[in-house]
This record gives C-alpha cells, sequence and structure tokens, in this order.
C-alpha cells in the first residue's frame, strides 16, 4: 500500500506545467517523508479500463441487488481492481490540466470507472446518497493557460475544479487542498509559477 498516490491526468509530460508542479510536489514530500512509499498513475498509460455497455448493466444489476456475470463480471472486475488500486492511499495527489473549460476525458472516464456503489458511494431513498471514501487526504493541482479567476467568460468557465472538488466531496471525501496555476495570456507567467511551486512546496511539507 503506497503512501500516496499520485495520478496525473495530463497527456503532455515535460511540457505539462500540472506535472511540473506534481514534481515539485512529489520531490518536497519525499524529503519530508524520506521513508514514504509513492506511487505514480498516469491515466493515459493504458491500464485504466473502459466503462461501457457491459460495465453499464453490471452497475445497474448491482445496483438492483444483483450479481454480474458473464460480461458484466469481467467489466465489474476491471472497475473494481481500478477502484481498489486508488482506494490503497490514504494520501493522493491529483493533477488536473483545464481541458476546454472542464477536464481531460481520461479523468472523467477514470471518475465513471471508480464510482461504484458499495465503493464510493450509496444512496439512501431517504437522504440521498452517502460518500464512502472518508478519511482520505486529497492535494488537487489544477492550471489553465486562458481563464483565471479574475477574467470574465469570454476567457472561459471553471467548470474544472467546480466539477473535480465537488466529485471528490461526493464521494466523501472532504480534507482536500488545491494548488493553482492560472498564469493567463497577459499574466506574469513566471512570478504566478513561482508562487504555484512555492504552494506545491508548502502543500506538501504537511501533507
Amino acid at each position: 500500500m503506497p503512501d500516496l498516490l499520485h495520478i496525473s491526468a495530463s497527456p503532455r509530460g515535460t511540457d505539462s506545467e500540472s506535472l511540473k508542479l506534481a514534481a515539485t510536489f512529489l520531490d518536497t514530500y519525499r524529503e519530508a517523508h524520506p521513508d514514504a512509499s509513492i506511487e505514480e498513475w498516469d491515466l493515459w498509460d493504458g491500464t485504466l479500463p473502459d466503462f461501457g455497455p457491459a460495465a453499464a448493466r453490471a452497475k445497474m444489476t448491482v445496483f438492483g441487488g444483483g450479481t454480474p456475470e458473464g460480461s458484466q463480471a469481467a467489466a465489474w472486475d476491471a472497475a473494481r481492481a481500478a477502484f481498489t488500486r486508488f482506494d490503497a492511499a490514504d494520501r493522493v495527489l491529483f493533477s488536473v490540466p483545464m481541458w476546454n473549460s472542464g477536464v481531460p476525458y481520461i479523468l472523467k472516464q477514470f471518475i465513471d470507472v471508480v464510482s461504484q456503489p458499495g465503493l464510493i458511494f450509496g444512496v439512501d431513498p431517504a437522504t440521498g446518497y452517502q460518500g464512502l471514501l472518508t478519511g482520505k487526504r486529497v492535494a488537487a493541482i489544477y492550471t489553465s493557460a486562458v481563464w483565471g479567476p479574475a477574467l470574465g467568460p469570454e476567457f472561459g468557465t471553471d467548470f474544472q475544479s467546480t466539477f473535480f472538488t465537488g466529485w471528490l466531496n461526493w464521494a466523501g471525501i472532504d480534507d482536500v487542498t488545491t494548488i493553482r496555476f492560472h498564469p493567463t495570456l497577459t499574466g506574469d507567467a513566471a512570478e504566478v509559477r513561482r508562487i504555484a511551486h512555492e504552494d506545491a512546496r508548502d502543500v506538501a511539507k504537511n501533507f
């Protein structure tokens, strides 16, 4: 079981600002916790299963109290395996670049794969959803190039952090710290980047 799991949603490698911030975070975390075990999960590495027709039927079978069989069982087992990998760490770092005002589709795929009844959530007819992932700590790195908090809707809208932080809270994760890098097209990118990396170091020291 890793002490810290880093889940990356960026496919841009060394060109990725979110991955550069994650590297700063992880280096600082290693310095503060020299014996810690850290696992990296690149969502683009091909290990994330699809969540198609068989998986959707399996989910509804479980919702109805049944047991998936055949292709449904295989899809359900794959989803459970992805969830188990995610759930193994009590501390998780997500690097989340903004794509088209939202999150990369691979991260939405991850959410759809692991968000299963009895694993991440329960439902009560009277009180609604219940998040089951209590006790986890999450740090989320949010980056963008055009959108910025002080800009109007003509530069985009933040469906990135609102959606993802909302999902974390829905899943029962309330201990969420954010690190942001939003330089905008006319901002001082170097200074905003410096501040973001300082924030990453500060958060990592006590994470």
